[in-house]
């Protein structure tokens, strides 16, 4: 470990790796796995997840795998499990050889199946799901036995090989653990271990098998085959653990791994839950799981964050056993510093107002130079093209300034366009409805790109050539819910669909870039000046136009709303 994480504070799975390495346990080794069940894709509290189990690894020196638990072939997609892959080599992860599958160990699980048969640990039951649900009690009330649990453990495994030979119906048999239905562990009140599957091909093993395990059998015994020391988990597997170490020590395997939960990631103005984000995207919500409002990497990729923002913002809110809600801003605050200062400055006109600057000569077309970044002269200059017509955003400009904080254009006043020169407006064009379609201005040739002694100019807007700039569609995203906890509808007799923002996304059709913007790939982000940060899509309009992805502003403009909120 380098100095600094020595004396940054220690969160509580440091602390306990910590302790585990002074004593010896696990001969000094941490090998952690993140294992993702590719029912879906990746959101961002995955990603707390992914940076926790593949950080400690490196700091540990130790290894971390990539494991998909595939135990659900109904939900589990190939796609699902391509993109999970691409989400964690984003991310800046390397699992090396280290990619598994729980459905690698499926012969394996079966034979401690069994070996819990033998044993009289695991038994076969007729009852349906909701005969189950009713034998297994309350909170407040003990389950009662099945009546098939006293099968003699011949009738037990061969039961268990008819099941695996495809014999029964769906539903018609499952395999239970025997344990204590009086638990005041629910998940200790003789949970299932296998149930029947017929007609579900699955990604990996297609046809071989009928019957699956369930995740809290195939999770531990999965982890102790691959030699996990450390179990990383959120808290809602809490209640599970007994179960977890349940399986363990009743199988013949020779790694019983530490389970530990901590808080999972709750973010305010989204929503984490895979059944809430599948709803969004199969309701038509959202374009798919890639739309950059949704919290999945992919979503989040697609708008212009970058891995280092991500795996900041994971680092900043830390590790603990309390659950919280992380405000949305931290977040943005991270990708808007790291973007600060990497992205290349662009100038953008997202509601053009045409200006004729009519003592410029006609035909006249100039090179200026504008810095990439205004801090970092290494990332060098462009080239922009000046013309006697450009656009300003209509924004900056207003007949009259309605207080003395409006810095911009007004009639009769002055200002400088960026990087080029100071403008005068003398005369203002409307339509016969009395809207601005023109402004007629002149510009002081003396004044490129400085200010002569005794002109004091305050204001400074951005442009771009009328006759250059290259039309584009610029799509300004926002948070996806107008309400900061959105899974909490429900407590107010709502759908959490009933809080989506319904300005969640402006398009704008008639916008111009520069021109150095004509050719730029997807996935690159810039600033676009005054305007915030702008990541180019992989998608173009209709008409050939690129489209660029409003990343975040600026400014956090949802501190003032919660404020006054």
């Amino acid at each position: 470990m380098s100095e600094t994480e020595t004396t940054k504070p220690r969160h509580f799975i440091q602390q306990i790796i910590d302790a585990d390495i002074r004593a010896g346990k696990n001969n000094g080794k941490v090998a952690t796995r993140f294992p993702p069940e590719p029912n879906g894709y990746l959101h961002i509290g995955h990603a707390k997840s992914i940076c926790l189990n593949f950080g400690l690894a490196e700091e540990y020196n130790g290894t971390c795998n990539l494991r998909f638990d595939d135990t659900n072939p109904g939900k589990e997609k190939e796609e699902y499990v391509r993109a999970i892959i691409n989400d964690v080599k984003w991310l800046g992860y390397d699992w090396q050889d280290r990619l598994y599958y729980a459905s690698n160990y499926f012969e394996q699980l079966y034979d401690f199946a069994v070996e819990l048969i033998q044993a009289g640990k695991a038994y076969v039951c007729d009852l349906d799901a909701e005969q189950v649900r009713e034998y297994r009690g309350t909170l407040q009330e003990p389950g009662k036995n099945s009546p098939y649990r006293d099968r003699s453990v011949e009738e037990n495994l061969d039961l268990f090989a008819r099941m695996r030979a495809g014999e029964f119906a769906d539903g018609e048999k499952v395999l239970r653990a025997k344990i204590d239905m009086a638990s005041p562990n629910m998940n200790m009140r003789d949970p299932t271990l296998y149930r029947i599957r017929h007609g579900v091909i699955h990604h990996q093993t297609g046809e071989a098998w009928c019957i699956y395990p369930m995740y809290d059998y195939t999770h531990p015994i999965s982890d102790a085959i691959e030699g996990i020391t450390h179990s990383l988990c959120t808290l809602e597997f809490e209640d599970h653990r007994p179960l977890y170490d349940w399986v363990l020590d009743n199988i013949s395997i020779g790694c019983h791994p530490q389970q530990i939960e901590f808080s999972r990631l709750n973010l305010q103005y989204t929503v984490v839950s895979k059944r809430k984000l599948t709803q969004l995207v199969e309701n038509g919500h959202v374009s798919g799981w890639d739309d950059p409002r949704m919290p999945t990497l992919a979503g989040l990729r697609r708008r212009g964050f970058t891995p280092a923002s991500i795996r900041d913002f994971c680092n900043r809110i830390g590790v603990t056993k309390s659950d919280n809600s992380v405000e949305m801003g931290v977040l943005e605050n991270c990708i808007r510093e790291d973007l600060n200062e990497i992205a290349p400055r662009r100038m953008a006109v997202l509601n053009p107002l045409k200006v004729v600057i009519e003592n410029y000569p006609e035909g006249q077309v100039e090179e200026l130079d504008a810095p990439n970044h205004p801090q970092k002269e290494e990332m060098g200059k462009r080239k922009v093209l000046f013309s006697r017509e450009v656009y300003i955003d209509r924004d900056d400009f207003m007949e009259v300034a309605p207080n003395r904080k409006f810095k911009r254009l007004v009639a009769g006043g002055e200002v400088r366009l960026r990087n080029a020169y100071v403008i005068r407006c003398d005369e203002v064009i409307k339509d016969a409805q009395g809207e601005i379609i023109e402004l007629r201005c002149s510009y002081d040739d003396q004044t490129h790109n400085r200010a002569p002694e005794g002109r004091k100019v305050k204001g400074v807007i951005h442009w771009v050539s009328a006759s250059h700039g290259v039309k584009a569609q610029v799509r300004l995203y926002d948070r996806l819910f107008d309400h900061a906890t959105p899974e909490s509808a429900s407590k107010e007799g709502k759908e959490f669909t009933d809080y989506l923002n319904p300005s969640s996304l402006e398009v704008l059709e008639d916008c111009y870039v520069e021109t150095s913007l004509q050719e730029v790939a997807a996935g690159e982000i810039f600033q676009f000046e005054r305007e915030g940060y702008f990541v180019r899509d992989p998608e173009n309009t209709a008409d050939g136009h690129a489209v660029f992805n409003r990343t975040v502003t600026l400014r956090d403009t949802w501190a003032k709303i919660e404020a006054g909120s």
